[in-house]
């Protein structure tokens, strides 16, 4: 095979798995605007401001959260539930950072949560099944730079830092869900650079726990949300267990049938524009009142 054709061949695949990654694509896009417009905006927005954000946070999380599966949604209530406790403890309580207002704004749980779903989906995407190696090898690297920085020449020196970054080397070597956790450094990476940054939060120079020295922010900080997924992941099941024996309470049913009439919409609206220009409009389909269980 020619070097041409064999670039032709490594190009069409690489097209292929971003075409058949649109909707995971989609997913971080909206989480990396969102979370960038959120910390800007913070930046000298009074409290009431700040509690729109985290309305608007929410809307855009359980809009995601309709079009995935029950398994999904349980991990994310689970995240966002263990990643909010971690909030308060760590930033109200130990003060090993700090938000600009000493609160935990509220737009940070759901934002957790979408953290949490945009690790999923790069996990779970074509390109990272594909080209999995390389999103390792560049993540290795590139980590390991920002350790070495961290610990000789950033402003702040980061041991903390250099010790989070090899847990996060176990769980990329030993964990179950490797591809998720590779996804959760890349989005917390982006996200801890664009908070600092902008000032929504500052890093402790010294840690309150284990008195180590820290950058701002550590340079293995995504080993915290590898350990929000893998109680996520590992709490799913028991959630769904749950909800299963409860499932046929009148709320529980009221708010699936809710959801199943949205989603139903949401399709048949997307369908609409999408063959409009062919003059294909759908018959709509019949919601069934009763709604039969999916969990």
């Amino acid at each position: 095979m020619t070097d041409t054709a064999l670039f032709e061949k490594q190009s069409l695949s690489l097209k292929d798995s971003i075409t058949g990654s649109y909707h995971e694509i989609f997913i971080v896009f909206v989480t990396s605007l969102s979370a960038a417009s959120c910390l800007i905006l913070d930046q000298d927005i009074p409290l009431y401001l700040q509690n729109f954000l985290g309305l608007s946070a929410w809307t855009v999380l359980l809009t995601f959260l309709m079009f995935e599966s029950r398994q999904v949604q349980s991990q994310v209530f689970i995240a966002v539930a263990f990643a909010t406790v971690g909030e308060y403890y760590a930033s109200v309580f130990m003060e090993g950072y700090t938000y600009r207002l000493a609160n935990v704004p509220a737009f940070v749980p759901p934002g957790h949560g979408m953290i949490y779903l945009s690790a999923v989906a790069m996990g779970r995407s074509a390109f990272f099944k594909n080209y999995y190696k390389s999103v390792m090898g560049f993540a290795l690297v590139g980590g390991g730079l920002w350790v070495v920085w961290g610990l000789t020449l950033a402003a702040q020196q980061d041991v903390l830092g250099a010790l989070l970054f090899g847990i996060l080397l176990l769980f990329l070597w030993k964990g179950k869900s490797a591809p998720v956790y590779l996804g959760a450094f890349y989005i917390t990476t982006y996200l801890e650079w664009v908070g600092t940054l902008a000032g929504t939060w500052t890093w402790a120079a010294i840690d309150p726990v284990l008195g180590l020295p820290q950058g701002n922010p550590p340079s293995g900080v995504g080993a915290w949300y590898c350990l929000v997924d893998a109680v996520a992941l590992g709490g799913a099941p028991f959630l769904l267990a749950f909800v299963t024996r409860i499932k046929h309470w009148k709320l529980i049913t009221f708010i699936i049938q809710i959801e199943e009439w949205l989603v139903h919409d949401i399709k048949v609206v997307l369908y609409v524009l999408k063959h409009y220009a062919d003059e294909k409009v759908p018959q709509r389909v019949p919601v069934p009142v009763k709604i039969k269980g999916r969990f």
